[in-house]
């Protein structure tokens, strides 16, 4: 029995449950018992990650746990070792571990802040309490010169044009040629333009080890506000200006059709934090998150263990992620040389 099979058998948990449920993205499996979540990390090695080996699973499991802990202490718990056990396998049991899993809290699906907006139900006092729970999240974040670097126009630039390396294969199958040409030429004349500013915004300490991840699937409304799910695989993904963290959800919020609660969280925002600057770089962010969930789709698009009916949709998504960057940069205006 290999070990995805055995970890969707009842049996192989700590606790008692009725039922296992098998989720998985690109890097992950998480299997849903009645009352946790335990996430996989898949033996991946990617441009941006690694998980190939043991070791690295453990060491990034312990690093998801950790960093997570910082907005949702009483949901991430502890990583735990699968070992054999009678023939099978076990969580949490003796002996040599056959790989690792990170237990959490199963949190609500239907409170997931996604499907509360396509409910209908996601109100500007959602908004506000996000952003009540997440500006002394930033303000005590870590930063100092080793984190600053990671806000300088040169790094930036670089993450920018990693993003379009690995966006132009897909050219004329997912986004027309005019439309990748217009969104890089829109990022680069941008931060040759405001240099000043992304400096500026270094010395008024606004470069953090922020979230990297924040959109509305990594948000649940349920008995209060849990923002879960920050990049742990790779720190230049997660230290960075927190506009950009925060300009990742107004992004999202956009593409749910929901522009009015967007402009509410980012005004409210930089009001709370003090932080006007933000409304600066607005469209900067969004159009470069919208390009980030874009490739992440086409990414999904070419996995056949999703099957074709998910594939189509990733391929779907990722379309509608790169036109919605495309919307930004008409939308800048002056910005666009």
């Amino acid at each position: 029995m290999d070990l995805i099979t055995a970890l969707l058998e009842p049996a192989a948990y700590p606790e008692p449950t009725d039922a296992v449920t098998l989720v998985q993205t690109h890097i992950s499996w998480v299997f849903l018992t009645d009352r946790y979540a335990y996430k996989l990390k898949k033996p991946v090695k990617l441009g941006f990650l690694d998980f190939s080996t043991l070791w690295r699973r453990h060491y990034y499991l312990k690093q998801e746990l950790r960093l997570n802990r910082r907005l949702c202490p009483d949901i991430y718990l502890a990583v735990l070792p699968v070992t054999a056990r009678d023939g099978g396998f076990r969580v949490g049991g003796t002996g040599r571990p056959l790989d690792y899993l990170l237990r959490m809290v199963r949190l609500p699906q239907e409170r997931m802040m996604d499907e509360v907006a396509d409910r209908g139900e996601l109100t500007a006092h959602h908004l506000t309490r996000l952003v009540e729970r997440l500006v002394p999240f930033y303000a005590s974040a870590a930063t100092g010169p080793r984190i600053n670097r990671y806000g300088r126009p040169s790094v930036i630039a670089f993450n920018h044009e990693e993003n379009f390396t690995a966006i132009e294969p897909l050219v004329e199958d997912l986004l027309p040629l005019a439309l990748f040409e217009e969104i890089r030429d829109f990022s680069r004349t941008l931060l040759i333009r405001h240099r000043e500013l992304l400096h500026r915004r270094i010395a008024a300490g606004r470069i953090r080890d922020c979230h990297g991840d924040l959109h509305m699937k990594n948000i649940c409304l349920a008995d209060g506000v849990h923002i879960f799910d920050c990049i742990e695989f790779n720190p230049r993904f997660r230290y960075g200006d927190v506009a950009a963290d925060i300009d990742f959800l107004a992004m999202d919020l956009d593409f749910h059709g929901l522009e009015e609660l967007s402009r509410h969280f980012v005004e409210g925002f930089a009001a709370a934090s003090e932080d006007p600057d933000i409304l600066t770089v607005l469209q900067f962010y969004k159009c470069y998150r919208a390009c980030v969930r874009g490739k992440i789709n086409a990414v999904a698009a070419g996995e056949p263990e999703l099957g074709p009916a998910a594939q189509e949709r990733a391929r779907q998504l990722a379309r509608a992620y790169f036109a919605l960057a495309g919307r930004y940069v008409r939308e800048a205006g002056p910005w666009h040389g």
